[in-house]
């Protein structure tokens, strides 16, 4: 199979430098590089994954899911009286 791989001027300069500093083909190093990739397993996010740079990242009270309405209307209390 023949495929055609658009590369950035930069990562094709590279390419060329590693192929003749090593006397290989660009063929040859791409497949490599493409082999090993292969050879990993995929990298399937879980919603754990995803969200973890966020996790207890904010904080609040640690009963605010049970007391919303509550903190809400505290919440717009505190700001009512500021502006009153």
């Amino acid at each position: 199979m023949t495929a055609t791989v658009k590369l950035p001027e930069h990562l094709e300069a590279s390419l060329r430098q590693r192929c003749a500093q090593e006397g290989r083909s660009i063929s040859d190093v791409i497949r490599d590089a493409l082999t090993a990739y292969l050879a990993q397993p995929p990298q399937l996010s879980s919603p754990w994954a995803l969200g973890m740079d966020l996790f207890g990242r904010h904080a609040g009270p640690p009963d605010l899911a049970d007391a919303r309405k509550d903190a809400l209307l505290q919440a717009w209390q505190d700001k009512a009286g500021r502006h009153a």
